[in-house]
């Protein structure tokens, strides 16, 4: 099953403070907030979160397709994508603002602060979907993932003309986005995306419950950190895998790499709960490197993270992933 993911292309500025955040903020001060926190290193890569998903698909043999917009300055991003696995034919080149850039500064305790310049990202809103889509090649799964918001507002109405399989992934764009903005993205995916703290925003943004959500989605991802990934659909239990112990070098990208394995192994049609296991192998290995294109979903090492965490013949379903016998 080939698939597009939408959304951010941007370049990372990682730093890394040694200290706590919150050895530096004053509870009774915090209306009249002013901090600055002295770095001890510095990494610039290649990120965004539609890039960083599609690397990590990439890297696991498929072949999917960024949808997003880019600066002139993303020629050498651009190339370092096409070695890694990913068409880049959706990527619309700005020509006059440079790549969205995310600045991030990491705790000792792995608390971030971040803050994000959009740039060429404002210009997604104006990418069609229906001529990157519509070839002779069908494509089974649109991932709408952070982007422009009238953007993924765009490509979601597109999917649900085009008659194709979308995924939701609001995640940081929550906070932007109403309530019929929020219900636009969610509302039929067949997926639906988030981590703890988004779960939270999404249901306060629509007012919905849990149940209400899951009625209008297929199945709802969330991730729960150390504690692994929540798979709920409506009507049925809940469904919790464990998350694989890693290292944890920058913890930035973790969530694009789980979303990256899930996708390639339910792109296989694997059920979801090894799907999971495979996200959460590849999330491990993202947390152990620094910047969210650093690791290497090397298939055996993959699939020897699965079997250790999960037990014997729990890679085996992943086969058609990873390789090997199934």
């Amino acid at each position: 099953m080939r698939i597009a993911v939408t959304g951010s292309i941007a370049t990372d500025h990682l730093m890394v403070f040694p200290g706590r955040f919150a050895d530096q903020l004053l509870p009774d001060r915090l209306d009249h907030l002013s901090v600055s926190f002295l770095v001890d290193r510095l990494e610039v890569r290649r990120g965004g979160v539609a890039a960083n998903i599609a690397f990590g698909l990439g890297g696991l043999g498929l072949s999917p397709l960024l949808v997003g917009a880019a600066g002139t300055d993303f020629a050498e991003y651009a190339l370092w994508l096409k070695d890694h696995g990913v068409d880049t034919a959706g990527v619309r080149i700005s020509e006059r603002l440079p790549t969205a850039r995310f600045l991030c500064v990491t705790d000792q305790d792995a608390n971030q602060i971040a803050s994000f310049y959009p740039g060429a990202m404002t210009e997604a809103r104006d990418i069609g979907l229906r001529a990157l889509l519509t070839g002779r090649e069908r494509f089974g799964l649109v991932l709408i993932s952070p982007d422009d918001p009238s953007a993924m507002l765009r490509h979601t109405a597109e999917c649900r003309a085009l008659d194709i399989p979308f995924a939701a992934d609001p995640s940081q764009q929550l906070a932007l986005l109403d309530r019929g903005q929020v219900e636009d993205l969610v509302d039929g995916a067949h997926w639906l995306f988030t981590n703890a703290y988004e779960a939270a925003l999404l249901t306060g943004r629509t007012g919905r419950s849990r149940e209400e959500v899951l009625a209008s989605v297929g199945a709802w991802v969330t991730r729960l950190g150390g504690d692994g990934v929540r798979i709920e659909r409506a009507g049925r239990p809940p469904l919790t895998v464990p998350a694989v112990p890693a290292e944890i070098a920058d913890p930035t990208g973790a969530g694009d790499a789980f979303r990256a394995g899930f996708l390639a192994a339910v792109s296989h049609r694997v059920p979801a709960e090894p799907a999971a296991r495979l996200g959460c192998a590849l999330a491990s290995l993202a947390l152990g490197a620094v910047g969210p294109q650093s690791h290497r979903a090397d298939p055996g090492r993959l699939s020897a993270l699965v079997e250790q965490t999960y037990g014997p013949g729990t890679a085996a379903p992943l086969a058609p992933v990873l390789g090997g016998p199934s």
